[in-house]
Order: structure tokens, then C-alpha cells, then sequence
């Protein structure tokens, strides 16, 4: 049975990770320390091949390594400190800088590994944020060596994954795959802990991404809705269920090592036509409409990925649609 490391296990896209791996016969060691949204239980918390180790990412440097992870065979890096567009705009410093703590550990704890222990390879989240600057659509992996570096902190952090990985790989030869989820959408998230409220209209943000945001105040009866920005932003919205199988297949070709994949649906989405759906399901009888809030200085306008790349090495191709989607995040908040 392989061992895996998830970091991160209890957050959105961890917790699809766990349910993922230990679906398909994996043993998962997963560290969190419930940063995000205070203690929470998932449904993989019971299953007899998880075992979760409470602390923070930023203590995985260590001179000793943890019992638990000596036989460790792939580290998912999937740790950090995250949230939809009004969360990284309002905690510009603070995400930087916690991120690159957890990623120095991280690292410095995969290199040890696959240099003493087991470790084949560390998996790591970036980001389509890194693809801020491009003109290039779809956009392609190799865009990345082209465009212009991201100006937020956020997109700049998440370009500073990749290169955590390219330094690794060049001083230690630590394998590693890139992966750069577009738009994550599902069940799972909930009310960000932090010190900033924001309203949009009458209602406090949720500090998530842009879905459970907008069924929030759908469901709390904001008419119109306030939609960040014009609303024509397009966006690739993602089930986790999909991201977690494209890491997954990543993790198990050998083809994957250091290489980056786009691990997203192809298919573009206006938030004006996601709020849209999410009105006709929730109001049928009523009218659609809209407000707009001021829109954020990085608020990317479009955000369309290729992946051809993954269809051809992995055998990838998103198959949930988003509607879908909505329809679970839906059920899922109506029962929190």
C-alpha cells in the first residue's frame, strides 16, 4: 500500500485529496492545524487509512523527522493560506509571508526525506494565478516562460512554488510535478476565521471563492445581487473531485515528474453567467438582477486554460459540469 503525505488534509482541496487517495487503496498521513476554519470534520477523518497529525505546516522543519512519515513515498504540498479574491487582496503580507514559511518547510523536509526515507517525488499546488499577465488564451504550461510575473502577492507566491521546485530539483535532484488547478469548486468550504469583515451589499463575505459567496447571498434573499466588478470575468470552474483526479494521475505517471500541468475543465464561464445559473435554480420566479461593487485592482478578466498537455501524458479531462456543481454546493450549504 503507498504512503502519501497530504498537507493541507483538512482544508477544501485537501479534503478532496484524502477522499481521492484513500478511494483508490492509498494509506494518507494528513497535517493541518485548522487554521482556516477552526476545527472541522471531514469524512475522511474516520477511515482506517487516514491518520491526521494536528500541527502547522511551518513546523515541518525539523532535525528529527516524524515517525509517522519516515516511509512516506509522495508529499502533496496542498498547505497554505488561501481564499477567494477579496481574502488575498486584503491579506496581501500575510499570505506571502505565511505561504513561503510553509513551503520552506515543506521542502526542506521533502529533501530530507527523499535523500534518507522513501520520497519519490513532492506534488505542488500553484496556481492559474501565475498566468496574470498573459494574452495567451487558451494558455498553454509553456506560457510560463513567457509572460510577465504576476503582480499580485498572491500570483507572485504561487510562481515562487514553481520555483521552490526548479531549486530543489537543481541542488538536491528532488523530483516534483507542478499542478495549477483552475477555479476549485465544490462542497467543503466554509466561513473564513480572520480579522477583516466584508460585505458585499448587506451580507459579510464568507471569504471564500466566488460560488459559495454568491449562493450566500442568494439564499439570504440580497435582491439585486452585488457581483464584484462588471461580472464578465471568465473563469474555469473546476470540481475538486476532478482536481483530485488529475493529481492523482499525476502522482502515478512517471511521465509527470518534473513537468507542469493545467489541471482544469476547458470551459469558460462568466461570473454573470454562473450567478445567472445560480438564481434560476434558487429564485425561478423571480427576475435576475444585478449590482456591481467596485471591482479589485487584480481581478484578472479571463482565466482560460489549455490542456492538452494532461489529456496527452495523463489521460485527463474534466467531466463534471458545472451545473452540476452548483447543485452540490447548493445542497451542501442548505444543510449547514
Amino acid at each position: 500500500m503507498k504512503k502519501i503525505l497530504i498537507t493541507g488534509s483538512q482544508g477544501f482541496i485537501g479534503s478532496y485529496l484524502c477522499a481521492e487517495f484513500l478511494e483508490r487503496g492509498y494509506q494518507v498521513v494528513g497535517i493541518d492545524n485548522f487554521s482556516k476554519y477552526g476545527p472541522i470534520t471531514r469524512a475522511h477523518d474516520s477511515h482506517p487509512n487516514f491518520e491526521l497529525i494536528e500541527m502547522d505546516a511551518v513546523d515541518l522543519e525539523c532535525n528529527s523527522v516524524p515517525e509517522a512519515l519516515e516511509d512516506i513515498e509522495y508529499l502533496i504540498a496542498a498547505a497554505a493560506m488561501i481564499g477567494g479574491i477579496t481574502y488575498f487582496h486584503k491579506y496581501a503580507y500575510d499570505l506571502l509571508a505565511t505561504n513561503e514559511r510553509i513551503l520552506a518547510s515543506t521542502f526542506d523536509l521533502a529533501i530530507k526525506l527523499n535523500k534518507f526515507n522513501s520520497l519519490k517525488r513532492i506534488i505542488v499546488l500553484s496556481s492559474s494565478m501565475v498566468f496574470e499577465n498573459t494574452e495567451v488564451y487558451p494558455t498553454p504550461e509553456s506560457e510560463i516562460k513567457t509572460c510577465a510575473p504576476p503582480l499580485s502577492t498572491y500570483g507572485f507566491q504561487k510562481l515562487a512554488v514553481e520555483y521552490f521546485c526548479k531549486g530543489a530539483s537543481e541542488q538536491y535532484d528532488l523530483p516534483y510535478t507542478i499542478i495549477r488547478p483552475f477555479n476549485c469548486v465544490g462542497v467543503g468550504e466554509e466561513d473564513a476565521i480572520g480579522e477583516h469583515e466584508v460585505k458585499s451589499g448587506n451580507i459579510k463575505l464568507m471569504m471564500s471563492h466566488v460560488l459559495p459567496d454568491i449562493i450566500n447571498k442568494i439564499m439570504k434573499g440580497q435582491n439585486p445581487l452585488h457581483i464584484l466588478g462588471s461580472g464578465e470575468q471568465i473563469r474555469c470552474y473546476t470540481n475538486g473531485k476532478d482536481i483530485a483526479r488529475g493529481i492523482r494521475m499525476c502522482l502515478e505517471s512517471s511521465a509527470a515528474e518534473n513537468e507542469d500541468f493545467n489541471i482544469s475543465t476547458p470551459v469558460g464561464t462568466s461570473v454573470l453567467e454562473l450567478s445567472k445559473l445560480v438564481w434560476d435554480i434558487l429564485n425561478p420566479d423571480i427576475e435576475f438582477a444585478y449590482e456591481s461593487d467596485p471591482a479589485y485592482e487584480y481581478d484578472v478578466q479571463k482565466r482560460i486554460p489549455n490542456v492538452d498537455k494532461a489529456k496527452e501524458i495523463l489521460g485527463f479531462e474534466a467531466e463534471i459540469g458545472l451545473k452540476e456543481s452548483v447543485l452540490e454546493v447548493i445542497e451542501y450549504m442548505r444543510q449547514k
